[in-house]
């Protein structure tokens, strides 16, 4: 699945109506541990099953979003569940550990 690139005018649509737990990653070009993290979520997207969506936030453009989620530092990870925040991380960490809050998310 293709990864989604979140903007304030698409996030409602892409990431709140939607009946699929959404992983979003916030991330900006010149942070190091995002880029670090990168390969990780589009190899994620490239295997998440039916129901999971894969998200971006490029928090220097989306400033909006960013604040919203209360984004102090990145990358930063949230897992929506029917709009809302099921849970979240922050940092650099393994694909079992992203895929783990997935699991989790999904209650």
């Amino acid at each position: 699945m293709e990864i989604v690139t979140l903007t304030a005018d698409n996030f409602d649509e892409e990431a709140v109506h939607t009946t699929d737990l959404v992983l979003i990653d916030f991330w900006a070009s010149w942070c190091g541990p995002c880029r670090m993290l990168s390969p990780v979520i589009e190899e994620i997207a490239q295997q998440a099953p039916a129901g999971v969506k894969v998200c971006k936030v490029n928090v220097d453009d989306e400033h909006e979003l960013a604040a919203k989620f209360g984004v102090m530092s990145i990358p930063m990870l949230v897992v929506l569940k029917n709009g809302a925040v099921a849970a979240s991380t922050v940092g650099v960490q393994p694909k079992a550990a992203i895929l783990e809050l997935l699991e989790r998310a999904k209650g």
